[in-house]
């Protein structure tokens, strides 16, 4: 499965504190255990008052890439901050994200017609996030056709069927699982993806409804995810899972996981 790291983001607050005091180092070394733990790609969000967005999306985008090789994925809610950063990014990576939202779709689209470069596309549209699979579905597809216009096929899109709280909508892992299932029969070679952590607003045991979601999800075909690639827990799940599908050829990738004591229990904390 594809992972997108999810850690240099300003809304968490040890980030926060790093962006406000131009810590470059903390940054870096965000970016270096993301990949170490096995990240595909880096998400690099601001989250700052938007006056600063720009200017701190860049910031973090040299750094990182001053450190890593690995591809980013630049996460903003304004496609205007994006098309601004967009060309300082060294290789193709990710956008995150777009919608049906304004004109999200009409600034993104033509801004990587004829790259590598792929995006995130949620469900939502102005009336902003539908509780009915059908709506969602019919989000993609236009989606998908406004893509179709500037040449981008969908196996450059990650669909993001936006998972709800199960404490507000007990429906709601159902919801994505009917979702991603629907949209990928309609186009076979499209990718789904989610971020792990909206699932278990409100509830106790986070980390446990996140991990079983995401062992849940990886079965019924989800394809990326953005998530903590140093959160042992995460990973292992992640890992045997992948294991289990046999998707994992003799089990080499968990078992040299375990070897470098990436996954399970932390041995060198151990008595």
């Amino acid at each position: 499965m594809i992972v997108i790291g999810e850690k240099i983001n300003g809304t968490i607050p040890s980030v926060k504190k790093a962006i406000e005091n131009k810590d470059e180092q903390f940054i870096r070394d965000l970016a270096v255990k993301q990949v170490d733990a096995g990240a595909d790609y880096i998400d690099v969000c601001a989250g700052t008052a938007p006056e600063f967005e720009v200017e701190t999306l860049k910031w973090l985008m040299d750094i990182v890439q001053d450190v890593v090789d690995t591809p980013l994925c630049i996460d903003s809610p304004n496609p205007r901050a994006i098309e601004q950063v967009f060309k300082s990014a060294k290789a193709p990576g990710i956008i995150n994200s777009v919608s049906e939202e304004g004109d999200k779709c009409e600034v993104i689209f033509p801004m990587i017609q004829g790259t590598r470069w792929q995006v995130i596309a949620l469900t939502c549209d102005q009336k902003g996030i539908p509780s009915d699979v059908q709506t969602r579905v019919e989000i993609t597809e236009r989606i998908v056709q406004k893509a179709g216009r500037y040449d981008i096929a969908p196996d450059r899109i990650h669909i993001d069927p936006l998972v709800m709280a199960i404490s507000a909508d007990n429906s709601s892992l159902l919801n994505f699982i009917e979702t991603l299932k629907a949209v990928k029969e309609l186009y076979p070679t499209i990718k789904v993806t989610s971020g792990l952590s909206n699932i278990s607003f409100g509830m106790p045991l986070r980390k446990i409804i996140n991990s079983h979601f995401l062992t849940i999800a990886i079965y019924a075909g989800m394809d990326s995810a953005i998530l903590d690639p140093c959160n042992r827990d995460i990973l292992t799940t992640l890992l045997a899972t992948e294991a289990l599908l046999g998707r994992d050829r003799y089990c080499r990738n968990f078992s040299n996981a375990y070897r470098k004591n990436k996954i399970g229990p932390d041995r060198t904390k151990q008595n």
